[in-house]
């Protein structure tokens, strides 16, 4: 009786496969093996971020359409279920009130009389500290110790060092013979005295950014401009300020958003109702006040919305504008 023998591909006898060996299992497990791995490779950086876009979704995204919708309608505070469809009527009530257009002034100059001293002070600190002196930690901390201060706090300090009759400020002026300055009722002086808080606050922090740029910057460039003879300001000039252009723009736009966005520091300082509405007369009330008053004084809530996209727009003109500038520089150097 013959026996067949199986053979290889070849002709070749050879060993039949075992029974059950599942030659197909093994080709489909390495497909799976293989699947999975390109999912982990490709598919683990989504996951990763994913919870920041999940974030940004649900507080940032959504709040900023529905506030688009919102300023679509007649809303009041009490009643957010029930809308009037007046399309862009709050935009152009916006353009016509006298108030917008006081809060948008009032807030472009706090902003500078603010930001401009500021980052220029955090600047000069920033060189300062960028030279090995005993205690420099102590100065680092103690530079960044008002930005842990609360607003709150900070503010209402700086209300009671402004105060007319008894604050620290007007003594200090009667000394030289000044009289008492009302700063809270005088429109130039209460801005000066909201930047005030605004400066203390933020210098520190923006010092620590340009020090930490500075650090940066490799000490043969200034090595290599003493060599040719540079000065120390000739070194701060030609290497420092183009070492950290990219930290000072940061800095720039940062403080520009800050500025757009001021409340907690005018509404403390106002003491009161008067904080609400920037001062008796309006001197002080920046856009973040107005979109206050909007909705939570007189219950407008489309009003308050619209306050709130003009405010993002304007932010988006600012930005707009920043980047041709830049561009236009960039092409002159």
């Amino acid at each position: 009786m013959a026996i067949s023998t199986p053979t290889t591909p070849d002709g070749a006898p050879g060993a039949a496969p075992p029974a059950g060996s599942g030659t197909g299992t093994g080709a489909e497990h390495q497909r799976r093996s293989t699947l999975l791995h390109r999912l982990d490779v490709r598919g683990a950086p989504y996951a990763f971020i994913a919870p920041f876009f999940v974030v940004f979704a649900a507080f940032s995204f959504y709040p900023l359409v529905y506030t688009s919708w919102i300023s679509l309608h007649r809303v009041e505070l009490s009643t957010l279920n029930l809308m009037e469809w007046v399309g862009f009527d709050n935009y152009t009530a916006l353009w016509d009130d006298d108030r917008f257009w006081n809060a948008l002034l009032n807030t472009f100059t706090i902003g500078v009389l603010s930001t401009v001293p500021q980052l220029l002070m955090a600047l000069g600190l920033a060189h300062l500290l960028n030279y090995q002196l005993r205690g420099s930690t102590f100065f680092r901390v103690a530079a960044l110790t008002p930005y842990a201060t609360s607003v709150g706090a900070a503010a209402l300090v700086f209300t009671m060092l402004f105060e007319r009759d008894f604050g620290m400020i007007n003594w200090m002026l009667s000394l030289v013979g000044i009289d008492n300055i009302d700063f809270e009722n005088n429109k130039w002086a209460a801005q000066t005295a909201i930047s005030t808080i605004v400066i203390w606050r933020w210098t520190g922090y923006n010092a620590l950014l340009y020090l930490a740029a500075m650090q940066a910057i490799p000490r043969d460039r200034y090595e290599a401009a003493a060599i040719d003879g540079a000065s120390r300001w000739q070194q701060f000039l030609k290497v420092t300020i183009p070492g950290i252009r990219s930290t000072i723009v940061f800095t720039i736009v940062l403080s520009t958003i800050g500025a757009t966005q001021l409340f907690g520091e005018p509404l403390i300082f106002g003491q009161g109702p008067n904080g609400i509405t920037g001062g008796a007369d309006n001197q002080y009330q920046t856009l973040g006040l107005l979109l206050y008053e909007e909705g939570w004084k007189n219950y407008q809530m489309g009003r308050a919305a619209t306050v709130a996209w003009a405010m993002f727009l304007l932010l988006i003109v600012l930005f707009v504008v920043q980047r041709v500038v830049k561009r236009v520089l960039a092409r002159r150097a």
